[in-house]
């Protein structure tokens, strides 16, 4: 009979080990489980923080370069018609030239035209020079000097533009 109620009692303690382990392992199971989702949660919080901060930023850049595209054609519209101004300029003095250099008649309405429309153009630099004559051609120096000069010029014009366009806007 002892060999009886060892066994039961054997049995009884074994019982009552995998009943505690069961609760201990489920216990442990739920609190891993626990700690498992406040690790998620706080993980998924910093990502969506580094998502907002990651979209703003895309946002920022994408406004940022939207407003140098628009500068960057407001200049290029500048630029042509600073372009179509100075070679209206450089066509209208180059026709004076030619006109000079093969010796228009002056009362030629046509001649008159052009000089009344380019002496505005050619008058600051009238005399700088000496025209040079040869046999009823005439080399005019001065309208040369004028043709560079506002080169030189329509050259600056257009890097004062260029440098508008590609300026930093942050150090």
């Amino acid at each position: 009979m002892n060999d009886n109620k060892l066994a039961q009692d054997e049995s009884q303690r074994t019982a009552n080990y995998e009943a505690v382990k069961s609760n201990i392992k489920s216990d442990v199971a739920a609190e891993v489980a626990a700690d498992a989702n406040v690790h998620m949660v706080e993980q998924e919080q910093k990502i969506e923080r580094i998502a907002d901060g990651m979209r703003q930023q895309a946002i920022t850049e994408i406004e940022t370069s939207d407003n140098e595209i628009q500068r960057g054609r407001l200049a290029a519209r500048i630029s042509q018609i600073v372009d179509y101004i100075f070679l209206l300029i450089y066509g209208l003095l180059t026709i004076r030239l030619l006109l000079t250099l093969f010796a228009a008649r002056g009362g030629n309405s046509f001649v008159q035209f052009i000089q009344s429309v380019t002496d505005p153009l050619y008058m600051p630099f009238k005399g700088i020079v000496p025209s040079l004559s040869n046999e009823g051609f005439t080399l005019a120096l001065p309208l040369i000097v004028a043709i560079v000069v506002y080169m030189l010029l329509h050259l600056a014009i257009n890097g004062l533009l260029r440098m508008f366009v590609h300026r930093k806007v942050t150090v």
